[in-house]
């Protein structure tokens, strides 16, 4: 999983309420277990009309944010099913933070597991962000997760929390598997003493 440090990235505003896991990824794209290849998925009923042409009112189609690093959502993002082809389509068309005021629980705990940034932030700083994502090309925020702050394009600066368990397991790209990794010698050392003091198994 890659590290997430610091973000410099373009956001998108995505003033919708309740977006579920199956506008994030409809379920025609759920055929697949691999982790790439979904981001042509990604908000696929919004993103395209019917005859399969691009939709150019969405907002990812939008020249200014056809390479968004980061979504400004309305709440309650990421309800519905608990597919976890929802954060692996959003990495892989590119977004690696998302902001709303609050999230599904299974999708926001998916997202560390998969190496994005959920930011939780109050309604007025939401109005705020909105404002700043507003600005095309120009709505660029950094995400600094050391200093737990997201910096606009004017200076300003809004604080957020974070748990320091997934604080630190996003800033060193520990997925699960990683976390098992990092216990690797101690794991190797209890199978040793296992198998000379009870041979048989």
């Amino acid at each position: 999983m890659d590290k997430f440090t610091t973000l410099t990235g373009v956001a998108a505003p995505l003033k919708i309420m309740n977006i579920d896991t199956d506008m994030i990824i409809p379920k025609q794209y759920l055929k697949t277990i691999k982790r790439t290849g979904l981001g042509t998925g990604l908000f696929a009923e919004m993103r395209f009309k019917e005859d399969g042409t691009e939709n150019p009112d969405f907002v990812l189609n939008k020249p200014a944010y056809r390479k968004a690093q980061i979504l400004v959502a309305g709440d309650n993002f990421g309800c519905g099913s608990s597919r976890e082809h929802a954060p692996w389509a959003l990495l892989d068309f590119g977004i690696r933070c998302v902001i709303s005021t609050s999230f599904a629980d299974i999708f926001y705990n998916n997202c560390f597991k998969n190496g994005i940034l959920p930011i939780k932030v109050s309604q007025e700083d939401l109005d705020k962000l909105f404002d700043d994502a507003d600005r095309g090309s120009n709505s660029t925020l950094t995400i600094d997760l050391e200093a737990q702050e997201i910096r606009g394009p004017d200076g300003g600066a809004i604080k957020f929390e974070m748990d320091p368990f997934r604080k630190h397991c996003l800033m060193n790209g520990l997925d699960d598997i990683g976390l098992t990794m990092e216990k690797a010698t101690s794991i190797k050392t209890y199978e040793e003493k296992a198998a000379q003091s009870r041979p048989w198994l």
